[in-house]
Parts: structure tokens; C-alpha cells; sequence
């Protein structure tokens, strides 16, 4: 039986193994699945709420053991991930109180001559069994997003976690498991082929998604033969303006925070390009480069350390050949630009060209390029020149200025004087364009989760 081993990235440890699901065995477990999705269906709304509240009890009675094994596997700082298991807790508790809010409607049919004296009504159904493809770079997180919403809405779930870091997340769909009817909740093991089979296969009625574009576009292409629901959460370039008016040394902070020192950089909505007014650039530069030097890079369970290892070795080289790109096209190193193993020290990048290729594209690692610009107008244009539309951050101490701005960028969320690094369980979380233009959020997916069904009752009203 073939099995995917499970490394520390930093330290290249052994942390376990898990048995890889072949064909057979996933066919198998999709074909169980709508055994356990009618179960899920015939669960009534309160006693799908309770069975998310155990398992959300459940996830925090192990909080501290499960985040440590988040960051053995994943290299996030165990400060970080003590924080995205205390959100999944939090996600499964909000899915509890939107299973029990599952509203129809009442559509007036005397709107229609001849149709006065009947009722019309709609009722909200289950989809099937959905597909949920999560990430590595926020397991926990992002599973109970999309395993709770397809539970509370009265589905079937069967979930892929990340191969390089599917530890953690499969302790937490244990208790999932434990707490479901059987065979309403499964783990499948694997990489790309199980994805794909996932998506092609006419048991599963939906597919969820969060990862790369490219990923989402071949899911897309193989989940089209079947005409099954794909929800994706793809990548992004989030850009963040600095106007001349804005807080430097906040604005600074926020692509520390919101970069450099959170999830190693590899988050799909952090700040990942800064267009800095030319009045303050200089200052703004010496902002950041300060607060940059004072993070901590090292291992990932010490309570110290602001920056751990990258999800593996080839991961932090294709962020390195991405800094040696834009030195190329004409950047300026001014912080980092050191890997060692999986590791990368926070970069800073200065003078980067605008139009150079590689800063329109994603650099998943702690690199922070910073180019000037003279006008709002042209912050607008250079942010909105990425194939990406996720999120934008502005800083200004203008308002109006600030929801001008808001206006024309071409994304999913803007953030004013913030980071572009927020996501609240309860705020839809998605973007335009190449980001795949769903929106992921507690009262959101657990409607798309759903289907409408009308309901007409003729004479109802004689």
C-alpha cells in the first residue's frame, strides 16, 4: 500500500505516515458517501447544529496538541497556528447557527394576472456530496469552512487534505467522523489525480477548491462534464497603496504583519506588492526595513520566532529564483534575499520596475517588493494590472480619498488603512478575475451548499 510521509519542513523529520487512497478506493468512498449524505439530509436542522458544536468542543478540548502539530508539519509559527485552530473552533460554531437559519421564500404569484389565488414558496435542499479540496498553507482553517458548511446544509462531505501537511487535519475530521453519521464525513489521501477524479466523478455534486488558479482551472475543465457546482478560492497579488497623507510606520507594520511575519508569506491574501507615494516612499522604505529587522527566523515551535520554514525546500527556492527575477529586472535588495533550506528571510525589494513580469505574478514567501508611484490614479491602474483580484489595501488619512480608491480597484475586498491579510469567518472571502470570483464565508457557503426547490400550491388561496 503505497503511503505519503510526512516531514517536519524545517528540520526534515519524519512526523508520520498516511495510507495514499488509490482509484478504486476513492470511487468506493464517493459511492458511500450518498449513504451518508441521505442520513446527513434526514438529520433535522437542530441536530446538525449540535452535532457542529461537538465537534467544534472538540477541536478546542485539543487545541494546544493540534497546534503544535499544525506547525510541526506546516512551518508556521506555533503563535499562528495556535490562531487558526482557535478559528476553525469559531467556524464550526458559526456553521451550527447557520444550519438552523436554512430560509426559503414566499414569491407573491399575484404579481402574474391568473395567478392570484396560489401560493409559491421555495425550500432550500442539500446539493449531494461535495468535494472539498484544501490547501497547505491554512488546513484547519480552511477544511472547517468547507467540511462544516457542507454538514450543515444536510450534505455529504469527502475531503483531500494538503499531502504535505494532512496531519492535523485529519485528527480534526476524526472527530467530524466520530460526531456524523457514517459515511456522511471521509478523507481521501493523494495528490493531483485524486483532485481530478474527484471532479470528474458523477457522485459528487460539488467541488470546493482553494489553491492555485492553475489547479482551479483544470478542476474546472474535469467538474465540466458532469455539470457539478466548483466553488474557487484562487490565488492573488494583493497590492497596498500608501498615499502621501498615510501613518508610514503603520503602513510599514502592515506589510510586516501582513507579509513578511504572517504564515511564512504563503497566505493568498497577504500584501504582496506596495505602491508607496513618492513623497513618503523614502520614509515608508526605512519603516519597513527597520521593522523588518527585527523578526526572528527559526524553528517554528518556539514562541519566539516571527518566520518559519517555507511548506518545503523547492517552495522557498522558486521564491528565491522570484527575488533574483526582479533584481534582475531592475529591483534593488535593501532586506533578506537569504534561503537556507526551506527557509527565506523577510525580503525587501526597492525601485521595482512596474511592469516587470514578475511582480505581476504571485511570489508565495515572506518578499515584500515596493514600488513608488506619483498620483492615485496611477496606484489604481498599477494595482489593478495583475491577472489577480483578491484583495487591496489603502492608506490614507483621507476618507474620501480612501473610498475613491476602494471604488475603482478591481478586487474582491479592500481594506483601508489596515492589511490586506484579513479574513473574519463571518466577511465573504474571495476576488475577481483570475481568483476565481466565488466568495467563501460562514451565511454564504452554506446557501451555495444548497439548492432551491419551488413549491406551488395552486388555489391555495380561493
Amino acid at each position: 500500500m503505497a503511503v505519503v510521509t510526512v516531514r517536519n519542513p524545517g528540520t526534515g523529520e519524519v512526523l508520520g505516515e498516511v495510507p495514499a487512497t488509490d482509484a478504486a478506493q476513492v470511487a468506493a468512498i464517493v459511492q458511500q458517501a450518498a449513504t451518508g449524505q441521505r442520513a446527513m439530509a434526514a438529520t433535522p436542522a437542530h441536530e446538525r447544529a449540535d452535532l457542529l458544536r461537538r465537534v467544534a468542543d472538540g477541536i478546542a478540548a485539543e487545541l494546544e496538541d493540534l497546534a503544535r502539530l499544525l506547525a510541526a508539519e506546516n512551518g508556521k509559527p506555533i503563535q499562528q497556528t495556535r490562531g487558526e485552530v482557535e478559528a476553525a473552533v469559531r467556524i464550526f460554531r458559526g456553521y451550527a447557527g447557520e444550519a438552523t437559519r436554512l430560509f426559503g421564500r414566499q414569491i407573491p404569484l399575484d404579481a402574474v394576472p391568473g395567478l392570484e389565488h396560489h401560493l409559491a414558496v421555495t425550500v432550500r435542499e442539500p446539493l449531494g456530496v461535495v468535494a472539498a479540496l484544501v490547501p497547505f498553507n491554512y488546513p484547519v482553517e480552511l477544511y472547517a469552512h468547507k467540511a462544516a458548511a457542507a454538514l450543515a446544509a444536510g450534505n455529504a462531505v469527502v475531503v483531500q487534505p494538503p499531502a504535505r501537511c494532512p496531519l492535523a487535519m485529519t485528527k480534526v475530521a476524526e472527530l467530524v467522523q466520530n460526531a456524523a453519521p457514517e459515511y456522511a464525513h471521509q478523507v481521501v489521501i493523494g495528490g493531483a489525480e485524486v483532485s481530478q477524479q474527484l471532479a470528474e466523478l458523477p457522485g459528487i455534486a460539488a467541488v470546493t477548491l482553494t489553491g492555485s488558479t492553475a489547479a482551479g482551472r483544470e478542476i474546472a475543465r474535469r467538474a465540466a462534464g458532469t455539470l457539478k457546482k466548483v466553488y474557487l478560492e484562487l490565488g492573488g497579488n494583493d497590492a497596498l497603496i500608501v498615499c502621501a497623507d498615510a501613518d508610514v510606520e503603520e503602513a510599514a507594520r502592515a506589510v510586516v504583519l501582513g507579509r513578511l511575519a504572517r504564515g511564512n508569506g504563503q497566505i493568498c491574501c497577504a500584501v504582496k506588492r506596495v505602491y508607496v507615494q513618492s513623497a513618503v516612499h523614502d520614509s515608508f522604505v526605512d519603516a519597513l526595513v527597520a521593522q523588518t529587522a527585527k523578526l526572528t527566523v527559526g524553528d517554528q515551535l518556539l514562541e519566539s520566532t516571527d518566520v518559519g520554514p517555507l511548506i518545503a525546500e523547492e517552495a522557498a527556492g522558486r521564491v528565491l529564483d522570484a527575488v533574483r527575477t526582479l533584481v534582475a529586472d531592475g529591483a534593488r535588495l535593501v532586506a533578506g534575499g537569504i534561503r537556507s533550506r526551506a527557509f527565506m528571510d523577510p525580503t525587501v525589494l526597492v525601485d521595482v520596475p512596474a511592469d516587470s513580469p514578475a511582480f505581476a505574478e504571485e511570489i508565495f514567501g515572506p518578499v515584500a517588493p515596493v514600488a513608488r508611484f506619483d498620483d492615485p490614479e496611477e496606484a489604481v491602474r498599477l494595482a489593478n494590472a495583475s491577472p489577480y483580484g483578491l484583495h487591496a489595501a489603502v492608506f490614507t488619512r483621507d476618507i474620501s480619498r480612501a473610498l475613491s480608491i476602494a471604488k475603482q480597484l478591481d478586487v474582491g475586498g479592500v481594506v483601508i488603512n489596515g492589511s490586506t491579510a484579513l479574513r473574519a469567518e463571518n466577511l465573504p472571502f474571495g476576488g475577481t478575475k483570475d481568483t476565481g470570483g466565488y466568495r467563501e464565508g460562514i451565511h454564504d457557503t452554506v446557501l451555495d451548499f444548497t439548492r432551491q426547490k419551488t413549491v406551488v400550491v395552486m388555489d391555495a388561496f380561493r
